[in-house]
C-alpha cells in the first residue's frame, strides 16, 4: 500500500464494518462495474473490482436500503479501490443497509 493511502485511511473519522456484498456500480463513462464491497462506513467504502480505477473517478454505487450513492475513488491498488462517499449516509439508514447487507439482500 502506498503512502497516499495510508495517509488517507489515518482520516478516517469512522471505523469500517466488514461485509461481503456483491453489487454493481456505473462509472463516469456510463460502463457498468462488478464490485465486492470487503468493508464499509457511513462515509467511505472498500471494494474488489475486476478492473483499474483512476483516483478521482466517481462511480454511482448501488446498495440495499439507501439506494444510488457516488463514491469518488480516493485510492488504487491491485483490484482494490477505496472510496469516499461524496454524501455520508445517515446512521439510522447505515444500520439497516448493514443488516440488509448481512441478509443478502
Amino acid at each position: 500500500m502506498g503512502a497516499a493511502a495510508l495517509a488517507y485511511n489515518e482520516r478516517r473519522e469512522l471505523p469500517r464494518d466488514e461485509v461481503h456484498y456483491r453489487t454493481r456500480a456505473t462509472d463516469a463513462g456510463g460502463r457498468s462495474v462488478g464490485l465486492l464491497i470487503v468493508n464499509l462506513s457511513a462515509q467511505g467504502l472498500m471494494a474488489r473490482t475486476p478492473r483499474d480505477h483512476a483516483v478521482g473517478e466517481r462511480m454511482t454505487v448501488t446498495l440495499p436500503v439507501v439506494g444510488s450513492v457516488i463514491a469518488e475513488v480516493r485510492w488504487s491498488l491491485g483490484g482494490r479501490i477505496g472510496c469516499e462517499l461524496t454524501r455520508p449516509i445517515d446512521l439510522a439508514d447505515y444500520y439497516g443497509l448493514l443488516a440488509a447487507m448481512v441478509a443478502g439482500e
